[in-house]
Parts: structure tokens; sequence; C-alpha cells
């Protein structure tokens, strides 16, 4: 795959890289990612939309390009991702498309793709049939165009997400927490949040889609300092940052401190598995070793995953699991199609504070045990040659190829795999000690050249 068509979805500039006539024509082609099972029960496409202003072209010649091609086309409108997926789910609709570039600048566009049941498109099928179908401009139109709706969400989509929240037990505290919409689609949920029983502060908060306070990436430190900001200058008791289009959510402590995502899945699957215990939770494998040890010891089974939200959701589903989640701030709920919910997150968070009485810094403590890098990058042209010359100057660890190569010792691992988006390769490591750590990265960084 090259070009615009990336591991997981379709992103690149609007007009020069994404115009109309390719959205019209993955609108044709998108028949190739769909099978049997999906359009047993109808081929009815759930089309939404962010709040970028060449949104409105894209969709408008996607649903073209996806009538022709004989499908029926149910528009509704302006919403998260996630509200997209939950779409496709509670509608019962043959698949999905998103009208998104998710975190990246305002320049960019792109699409989402899912399939029944919320079940994503994967890389290493639909996304490379569909890329050749859009390149050989062969489509076939259908003898009848599809028909097209409209159906508004929102109303649905609240009630099954304020499931998630429980109330907390008599005479808890009322929980004070600041929201940073980034100008993206997490603006949609202020009334949801509003419901959730706790005292709101609002930033950025009006859809923008040139993002004008900071890029919608909270995995980057820079864009959350406004919200650690505010939150210490207000005593609040959590932070939270929703990405562009609110898929995914970064935590921040009652100190003004961020908790990585890692900590943050840990936190949720011991709140989930001390109502159902036995059950499976997936992390994908950048994760601190601190998450699964946390798993087992609230009677989880933890499984260990690869990077990508198309892995973590299949094997979920695979291992009926109840929640997974990933380093780069993705959760995912059985309850929820086994879909991406930002929004059950910070209700699972907001579940556990209330539950414990206890402040989130409290909380993730005692998971804080060891020493570990945030993922680093490195451009390397022959990145199968770095990674076999890393195997054998660590072969006597334990070494396993799920994601790039991952060695493992008793008292430090680290993880180097090849971007499924961008030309790089990314460096985790973790150690017992911050001075353990500082060595052996030094080492596996040697192998690597300079970060980028």
């Amino acid at each position: 795959m090259g070009g615009i068509f990336k591991a997981y979805d379709v992103r690149g500039v609007y007009p020069t890289e994404i115009d109309e006539a390719k959205a019209k024509a993955i609108g044709l082609a998108f028949p190739v990612v769909l099978d049997s099972s999906d359009l047993d029960g109808g081929k009815t496409i759930v089309v939404g939309r962010d709040m970028r202003p060449s949104s409105v072209p894209l969709e408008r010649a996607l649903v073209e390009g996806l009538l022709e091609a004989g499908l029926d086309v149910v528009r509704v409108g302006l919403v998260t991702t996630p509200m997209s997926y939950f779409a496709v789910g509670h509608l019962g609709a043959a698949g999905g498309v998103q009208v998104t570039a998710s975190h990246n600048p305002p320049r960019y566009n792109g699409f989402k793709f899912s399939r029944r049941d919320a079940r994503p498109v994967s890389g290493d099928r639909g996304i490379p049939e569909l890329e050749r179908s859009v390149a050989s401009g062969v489509a076939t139109r259908a003898a009848a165009p599809g028909r097209a709706s409209d159906t508004d969400v929102m109303p649905a989509y609240r009630e099954h997400v304020l499931r998630f929240l429980r109330p907390g037990p008599a005479g808890a505290k009322r929980r004070k927490v600041v929201v940073d919409a980034a100008n993206g689609m997490g603006c949609l949920y202020q009334p949801i949040l509003e419901e959730a029983g706790v005292d709101l502060d609002l930033l950025y908060f009006e859809l923008d889609g040139t993002f004008p306070n900071h890029e919608p990436n909270p995995l980057k430190l820079e864009n959350l300092e406004a919200l650690c900001r505010r939150v210490r200058e207000t005593g609040a008791d959590l932070g939270v940052a929703f990405d562009g289009d609110a898929d995914r959510a970064a935590f921040v402590d009652e100190r003004g401190e961020p908790v990585g995502s890692d900590i943050a899945t840990a936190l949720i699957a011991g709140e989930l598995l001390d109502r159902e215990p036995g059950k499976t939770v997936v992390y994908d494998l950048r994760s601190s070793r601190a998450v699964p040890e946390y798993i087992t010891a609230h009677r989880g089974i933890p499984v260990r995953e690869r990077v990508g939200h198309s892995f973590i959701k299949a094997t979920l589903r695979e291992h009926h699991g109840i929640f997974g989640g990933e380093l780069a701030g993705h959760y995912y709920f059985r309850d929820n199609y086994h879909a991406d919910c930002s929004l059950a997150a910070v209700f699972e968070i907001l579940n556990l504070l209330r539950s414990t009485g206890r402040s989130m810094s409290e909380l993730a403590a005692p998971l804080l045990r060891y020493a570990k890098t945030p993922e680093i990058n490195f451009e390397v042209e022959d990145k199968a040659g770095a990674m076999a010359q890393l195997a054998r100057r660590f072969a006597d660890g334990k070494i396993d190829y799920l994601d790039g190569i991952t060695v493992q010792y008793p008292d430090w691992w680290f993880n180097v795999r090849p971007s499924n988006t961008e030309p790089l390769l990314r460096l985790v490591a973790e150690a017992d000690t911050p001075e353990k750590l500082a060595e052996k990265k030094a080492i596996v960084v040697g192998f690597l050249g300079e970060p980028v």
C-alpha cells in the first residue's frame, strides 16, 4: 500500500491527494471490502463526517459513489468516529464510512471504514483490495442505484454510552473534570458530559476544523499543556483530552501530570474485572509489564497483541474479551460492538474515582513501578536489516516477532517495530530501574541512529 491508502484508513492532503473524484471512486469500490456475511442483513452503509470544511464535498462525492454501486446509504451527519461505529452496529448496517482525518492538520482529510457490527476493514485484506479497485477504475455500477436517507443517532448514542456510568456511593465527593476537545468532534459530547454528575470545565469546545488552539493529537505532550495548566489552576480531579475525531482520549491526573494510556488501560480493566472476573483483556505490546500484572491481580486474563485497531478488535472478539486498550489512547469495549469508545473510557475512570474515593495519581502510582521510555522514532532505510542486527545482538534474550521485534529479559525489555503509517522504526523500552533503562536504551539506540 502507498500514497493515501494507509494500514488502517485512507488519508491525504485535500485537494491535491484526496479530492471528490477519489471519494466517489472509493464509494464505487466499497463493495469489494464487504463479504456475504456483511450483506446478509441488507446493503445499508452508514456515512458520517467530521467538522473539516472539506468533509462536506468529500461526503457528498462518497455517497454518490456508494449509491451508484447499488448500496443504500444512511447519512448520520456530523458525528464522532465512535458515534459512526455505534451507528453501524445499532442500525444493523452492512458497513460504514466516516469522513475524517482524525488528528491530522487541517489540510488533511480521509476515510475510516467498518463492516457489519463495526468490524474493522483490515489493512491486510480490505484496504489493499480497495486500493486496487480504485486504481483500476473498473468498479461496477449497479443496474439499480441505492437509496439515501438521513437519521440522527445522537439520542440512541447518548442512551447507550451513559449506561457505562455507574452511580457513586452515597456521599461521594463530586468530582471536577477539565475536558479539552481541541475544537474537534469531542465538542459533540458536551450534553452527554453534562449528565455525568461532575463539575465540568470545558476547553476549546467550539467546532473548528482549522484547530486554532492546538493540534488535536493528545499523544504529543505539548498539546496537553493547556489542559495540564487548567487542571492545576482549578484544582480539578481529572483532565481529559480528545483527539480530532474523538476516538481517542488521554488522561491527566489531579496534579496536572499526564497518565500513560497503558496505565489507563490497566485501571479501566481492573474496574471492569472487579465486576466480571475471569474475562480476557487485550493490551498492545508496547504497554508496561505492570499492565498484564495488574490484569492478573484483578482476576483477568491478559492477552498481548500487536499494535493496530484491527488486530486488537479481532483478538477481543476471538477471546470473548471484555475490554482492550492501546498506548495510542484507543479503548475498546465488548459492550460497544468491540469498538473504540473514548467516552466510555472517561466514564469508567470516573466510576473508579468515585468507587474508591482515591485520586487519579494514587490509583496510577502502583502501576508506575518500572522505568519506561515513550515511543521513540527513527528514520531507518533498511528496517528489516536493523531488526535482524538487533536479533543477533540480543540473541540471549527471549525474542518474538508479533510486531517488529520484541526482546525480553527478566529485568528489562524492548520492542522495535516499523510504523504502520509512516516510514519509521519505533522503539519502546522498559526496565526495573531508571539506571538499567538508560544503559540498555543506549545500546539499542546505537543500532538505530539518532531519534527524529
